[in-house]
């Protein structure tokens, strides 16, 4: 079906065959280390173009790929699969530039994307690959990759964030976007943009990432990429040592107050090297240390006390960035979950004891189990068939096995589960399949299913209505410190909710309270 041509690049014969000149092809040029992804109509003047720029100087092979039923829109789709896919198999460093990835629609556009399969399994035969497309596709570097193909929403977004840049060197741009609608994507697919851009080249750029575990996730991914490194990727107190043209800050509802810290002392010091005392947050430090702030944002994702609230994280930027452009965006369509918006609308409103309507959602499997037995027979099932499933829970088990690996934390209906052993990559962590996660640990991360345990710190009181919280039994010491009981509510709430919109494909649900558990029933199909 497809024809693949090795020739050592930078000779002028290529081969004789017609399908080398006047037809659509794709092409890799690679010299064992780093490889570059392109198409063209003709070999010959392309690879001169290529020969002449010193940036491909150091390739040392070309392969050309072809078929007899190739066409040009093939070959811009194939372009832009290989970049993405390659990008995340960890066999070449990828040298593309992210600004002509596309994902254009064309006439039987499904049965190219199966022929691609059986291409991509030609490569792996010839050592040009190292992964299925599987096993990519559910890696981070995949997931987060600068060469992912951008829905029509974030696409906007990032031409609108690049215009405003243009505009003005000094200002403040908030993008607002649910679980699952790609701030990640679009904060990380804008910092190579410009980062590429010829544009932007005397800009000093900087991703922070608040959450140590998608922080290291990054740092691996970005060290794959010509042109990136893992330095550019930072978290919150590594601003105090530079300042910086443009910082882009996701997951910024994660950044921190000075209150209920673990460590008062780091956060001083870092706040003291920046210049900066007293109450301030991490959001000051951001303030401080660049002339444009890019912040990618929800509200309802803080979880712990020390998380900025939301009107500090307003008033913030109202009062410190008052004398300089101040732009707020939304990210309005949700690409995670398979329920779409809706399912995000519903279970932002399930965890507030506020929903009225039996969840239906025809393409995402959503279902609560009564027996935990059963929730547990039905995990490892899922999980068998979907590798990167995972089972979480709100934090209502001390963490004891964390000093002691012989220990079991969670104990429920005779089963007996130990917290997360990691907090760094933990869904792919190898015992992360026999443990429990944590919101510390799945935050910012896709699961293909996740079965989510409320615990006993949460239930639903039918005499007033609403959801209830037993502080006793929330064991977040650092989450709930100094925070007031209806702040509890709402972290706990928020919890929840990142919680069930990890899940891709469905999302089983476990209620240890007997009233949470009824009160469940009333809108999630149950599985007795």
């Amino acid at each position: 079906m497809f024809k693949i041509i090795d020739r050592q690049f930078g000779i002028d014969d290529y081969g004789t065959d017609d399908f080398l000149h006047n037809w659509p092809m794709v092409y890799i040029l690679e010299n064992g280390k780093e490889a570059y992804v392109g198409q063209t109509l003709d070999v010959y003047t392309r690879m001169s173009q290529h020969k002449a720029n010193p940036d491909k100087a150091g390739f040392t092979t070309a392969h050309f790929i072809y078929s007899d039923q190739s066409n040009q829109s093939m070959a811009f789709d194939y372009e832009s699969q290989l970049i993405s896919l390659l990008s995340a198999d960890e066999k070449f460093t990828l040298t593309n530039k992210n600004a002509g990835i596309v994902d254009a629609d064309f006439f039987d556009r499904e049965r190219y994307d199966d022929q691609f399969r059986i291409l991509w399994e030609e490569l792996r035969k010839k050592d040009l690959v190292r992964h299925s497309i599987e096993e990519i596709e559910q890696s981070d570097l995949f997931k987060y990759s600068p060469y992912k193909k951008l829905t029509d929403d974030q696409r906007t977004t990032v031409s609108m964030l690049v215009q405003q840049l243009r505009i003005s060197k000094e200002q403040i741009m908030v993008i607002e976007g649910m679980p699952g609608s790609g701030k990640t994507v679009v904060a990380v697919y804008t910092f190579k943009l410009l980062r590429d851009s010829p544009e932007f080249a005397d800009r000093k750029i900087g991703l922070v990432i608040p959450q140590t575990s998608l922080r290291d996730s990054l740092k691996k991914l970005f060290k794959s990429i010509r042109g990136l490194s893992a330095a550019d990727v930072m978290g919150p107190s590594d601003v105090a040592d530079s300042h910086y043209d443009i910082l882009l800050v996701d997951e910024a509802h994660r950044l921190k107050a000075r209150r209920s810290l673990a460590n008062y002392g780091t956060f001083d010091k870092a706040g003291s090297r920046i210049g900066l005392s007293g109450e301030v947050t991490q959001l000051d430090w951001m303030i401080s240390q660049a002339k444009s702030l890019i912040l990618f944002y929800d509200s309802d994702q803080s979880v712990i006390t020390s998380d900025i609230s939301k009107d500090t994280f307003q008033n913030t930027i109202n009062e410190k960035f008052f004398n300089r452009m101040r732009t707020y965006f939304s990210l309005v369509t949700q690409m995670r979950c398979k329920g779409g918006n809706g399912y995000i609308d519903f279970v932002k409103k399930l965890v507030k004891g506020k929903e009225d309507t039996k969840g239906q959602f025809p393409h995402y499997s959503l279902k609560l189990i009564t027996d935990f037995r059963r929730f547990e027979s039905e995990y490892r099932k899922v999980v068998t068939r979907e590798p990167l499933t995972r089972m979480v829970a709100g934090y209502s088990w001390e963490w004891k096995s964390k000093n002691n690996q012989d220990q079991y934390d969670i104990f429920i209906d005779s089963v007996q589960k130990r917290w997360n052993s990691t907090n760094r990559e933990w869904p792919h962590s190898e015992h992360a399949v026999d443990e429990v996660g944590s919101i510390h640990t799945v935050q910012g991360y896709d699961l293909s299913y996740c079965f989510v345990i409320f615990g006993r710190e949460i239930d639903y009181d039918f005499d007033t209505q609403e959801i209830v919280i037993n502080k006793d039994l929330y064991f977040d010491q650092y989450g709930k410190r100094g925070a007031s009981d209806e702040q509890l509510r709402t972290y706990i709430e928020n919890i929840y909710y990142v919680l069930m919109t990890r899940g891709i494909e469905g999302t089983y649900v476990y209620a240890c309270n007997d009233g949470l558990r009824r009160y469940l029933d009333q809108y999630i199909e149950c599985e007795v």
